[in-house]
């Protein structure tokens, strides 16, 4: 794994990690179990995309479709979330990294909403990489929101309807300080994108790993960035011969 070109490493990557229930079922422990577990790999990750070179890592923590999920465990992760933004923030210092999320506020409770303002507040003068959590998120209301803030400042007519471009509408959504992922990971085998990122993943390359996030280790994540290194970019153009 020491043949990564640092020189080519995605600017951003977003992963959808997918796997924690499964891999606990299967050893027959806890689904919390499993996503404790789950959190170790992000402090993996986290670690491995910082020595890498990565500049921004955005991790699909909690759509807003996993309300639906048995309250028990909807109550669980909330604990869990709190939890961990409030105790691992010294290692996020020790990297250098700097968090944000992306998501509605609207039904998420208290405690989480405080964790992820205390943190982000704690590391806004980080200058590594960026730490984007999407929670409470989903690519379809990202959509609606940024089309409700654009027909917004048409009514202000603080634009005109000929003037909205491509570059209007990537303003107008959560990712707007962040540049495109250039890379997207899937584990536990599954080949979707679940609502995750639907305009900003136009030409990112897909990598879908059959293991499940808690078996995601640093030489995976390896594996993804050389699979991201071996294939040609070429964002819709043909190549010159």
């Amino acid at each position: 794994m020491s043949d990564v070109d640092l020189k080519n490493v995605p600017r951003h990557v977003a992963i959808i990690m997918d796997g924690n229930g499964r891999w606990a079922k299967e050893r027959n422990l806890s689904r919390t179990q499993g996503h404790i577990e789950g959190v170790r790999r992000v402090e993996d990750t986290i670690t491995i995309a910082t020595e890498l070179g990565v500049e921004a890592v955005t991790l699909y923590t909690f759509s807003t479709e996993n309300w639906n999920r048995p309250q028990t465990e909807v109550s669980m992760l909330m604990k869990m979330i709190t939890e961990v933004l409030n105790k691992r923030i010294s290692k996020l210092q020790e990297l250098n990294v700097r968090f944000q999320t992306i998501g509605r506020k609207d039904g998420t409770p208290e405690s989480v909403l405080k964790a992820i303002d205390f943190v982000k507040q704690q590391t806004q003068s980080n200058t590594g990489l960026v730490l984007n959590m999407a929670f409470n998120y989903g690519g379809r209301l990202e959509i609606i929101d940024a089309v409700k803030s654009i027909a917004e400042r048409i009514r202000l007519g603080e634009l005109g309807v000929e003037d909205i471009t491509e570059d209007e509408i990537s303003e107008a959504l959560y990712t707007k300080n962040l540049p495109d992922p250039d890379l997207l990971i899937r584990t536990s085998g599954e080949k979707r994108i679940s609502n995750f990122l639907l305009w900003q993943l136009s030409y990112a390359e897909f990598y879908f790993s059959d293991k499940y996030w808690p078996d995601f280790t640093q030489d995976e994540f390896k594996k993804a960035v050389l699979e991201y290194q071996s294939r040609e970019r070429r964002f819709g153009n043909l190549k010159i011969v």
